[in-house]
């Protein structure tokens, strides 16, 4: 029927989704940072990688200045 919702089977769907278009307008972040687990998406994991990535080419530049790990 019309009005009922969006889809739900009953009629607190649009309450739900304008209970989340307010919480998300009202936060005053970037925009790629609102989600409860953003952060860990696009902070933590990439600085992570970088940071294993460092330690790979700082280990990979002292085995080629000392001459260790080559293979023969």
């Amino acid at each position: 029927m019309a009005g009922e919702g969006a889809g739900h089977g009953g009629g607190g769907g649009s309450d739900y989704v304008q209970n989340k278009q307010r919480y998300y307008q009202s936060i005053h972040r970037l925009t790629h940072l609102k989600g409860p687990y953003d952060k860990v998406f696009s902070v933590y994991i990439p600085f992570t990688v970088i940071a294993i990535s460092g330690a790979m080419m700082v280990r990979g530049l002292y085995n080629l200045s000392h001459g260790i790990g080559k293979k023969e």
